[in-house]
């Protein structure tokens, strides 16, 4: 995911860097709090959470074509092309601008479906800020945004690139600063759909929303991690195990599980213990998404 500095931050700053040739991160995110504050008439769960990027994820590749068509060369077992986040994400940028250039998409999958770590979202706003500039459209990063939301309610918070406080559905979005840390994510072995979750009939509903400024480290829980543990006893153990060496907390709708380190040793000396079959990883936190400064 480039090159990180000691807390992860991407150093290369200069869109000229970002060629057809280079290799665009996709990075994944960690919710260090996701509460839910109530539901609107439409269905919509109303949110409050805080994203967090880190610097472990995909990595996608880009070739141009002249033909106007959107080929994705890796697609995934399960999902029809039309139906990938990338192919739907650059077809919308080309109906947006009528532009008539075309792509061929190539992804190194790190990040497992159905874990929380917004692998998806994240893939489709590379796409977005990975075409935007290389196709040279010139749209602003509000406008990327909006067509993130029509894709999923994380993409745009991948397009903003900062970590960020949300509310609404998640794409009312305000830029804050996190101390430094290193997280230890562990991959339980089930996918969890976040539709499911969301339609849960003991899903808590009804959490007194925060204000951005009395948010500290450690503040908040996630709300839809009672209902996820309840019907994936996988994510219980792994969240046992993991709160041996700190608190531990799901991600998103699951299945993803971190704790928080504030230095990469302990990190380190915890994952060195993982039992054999769990999967799971270290990464530091990043200031800003590695492609912030594609957009404007």
């Amino acid at each position: 995911m480039g090159q990180p500095t000691a807390h992860g931050q991407e150093t290369v700053s200069n869109r000229a860097q970002w060629t057809w040739e280079s290799i665009f991160p996709a990075p994944a995110k960690l919710n260090l709090f996701l509460h839910v504050t109530g539901r609107r008439d439409d269905g919509y769960h109303l949110l409050q959470t805080l994203f967090r990027f880190v610097d472990y994820g995909d990595s996608l590749r880009f070739a141009p074509r002249n033909d106007g068509n959107v080929v994705l060369t890796t697609p995934l077992p399960g999902v029809p092309p039309e139906g990938d986040l990338t192919v739907r994400a650059a077809r919308q940028l080309l109906a947006e601008t009528g532009c008539r250039k075309g792509v061929d998409i190539s992804i190194e999958k790190r990040l497992p479906m159905g874990g929380g770590l917004g692998g998806g979202s994240s893939d489709a706003a590379t796409v977005l800020l990975a075409l935007n500039h290389l196709w040279q459209l010139g749209l602003s990063r509000q406008r990327l945004q909006r067509i993130g939301l029509t894709l999923g309610a994380d993409v745009p918070a991948f397009v903003f690139g900062r970590n960020a406080f949300a509310e609404g559905v998640g794409e009312m979005l305000q830029p804050m600063d996190v101390p430094p840390a290193w997280y230890v994510v562990l991959e339980p072995p089930v996918q969890v759909q976040t539709a499911v979750i969301f339609s849960a009939p003991e899903l808590k509903r009804s959490t007194t929303p925060i204000r951005m400024v009395d948010w500290k480290p450690g503040v908040g829980v996630n709300d839809l991690e009672p209902v996820v543990t309840f019907h994936f006893p996988a994510v219980a153990e792994y969240l046992r195990w993991l709160s041996a060496y700190g608190r531990a907390r799901m991600t998103g709708s699951g299945a993803c599980v971190f704790a928080e380190f504030g230095q990469q040793e302990a990190a380190s000396s915890a994952i060195a213990g993982l039992p054999s079959g769990m999967r799971g990883w270290v990464a530091a936190g990043l200031d800003c998404h590695p492609l912030h400064d594609l957009a404007a």
